[in-house]
């Protein structure tokens, strides 16, 4: 129920009963998806979850794939896809530990990238094209921030800004691996920063290129 102008209760609209009900079924999806993988876990799985029927569930994904894409595209919306701009004044170092503790945080979506990315190299998978495209927006939006650090003199030498950005990405997602596996023993931020302190010199004020 909600408010009208007079003051007066008035239900809520189709629209937002419908959005409440998309929504509970990405969160469902987030959770089996993160859980048994797009293989594994099944549509049936996910109406179960969200306690409706799975063909009430197709009325609003007509296929698995499209919820599976749905999925990653609301994961990305709540952790970022990697290419937000940084914070006014805030270093390249600064922004990776932010964002590698925000995820550690927010249950679920390390698990789902991890799980997903890895599914997506195999044949006819529906994620492939997501995260190829994922990579490549990575790759360039790093290479870039690493690109003004060598033109300011603030990589080491024979550091190459492109090797740099491919080395941070496969470092990130490898650590988060170990941290799901052994998260006691694993400092994801910590290994994130260890690195980018050996391609970055030592007492730079670096920042984000705009």
């Amino acid at each position: 129920m909600t408010t009208n102008e007079s003051g007066r209760p008035s239900r809520r609209g189709p629209y937002a009963k419908s959005t409440e009900r998309r929504n509970a079924i990405l969160a469902a999806a987030h959770a089996v998806f993160a859980a048994h993988g797009y293989r594994g876990g099944s549509l049936q799985d996910v109406a179960d979850h969200v306690g409706m029927s799975q063909t009430s569930l197709l009325h609003y994904f007509p296929s698995k794939s499209d919820l599976l894409l749905a999925v990653l595209n609301w994961r990305d919306s709540i952790t970022g896809d990697g290419t937000t701009p940084p914070d006014p004044g805030e270093t390249l170092v600064d922004a990776v530990i932010r964002q590698a503790r925000f995820n550690e945080e927010i249950p679920g979506v390390i698990e789902l990238y991890t799980v997903l990315c890895a599914e997506s190299v195999t044949d006819g998978h529906p994620g492939r094209e997501f995260f190829t495209e994922r990579f490549e927006r990575l790759r360039r939006s790093y290479a870039r921030r690493f690109t003004q650090l060598a033109n300011e003199g603030r990589l080491r030498d024979g550091v190459e800004p492109e090797t740099a950005a491919a080395s941070l990405i496969a470092l990130w997602d490898g650590i988060q691996t170990q941290w799901l596996l052994s998260p006691e023993s694993v400092d994801m931020a910590g290994c994130l920063r260890g690195y980018l302190e050996l391609v970055i010199s030592p007492n730079s004020t670096t920042h984000h290129p705009n």
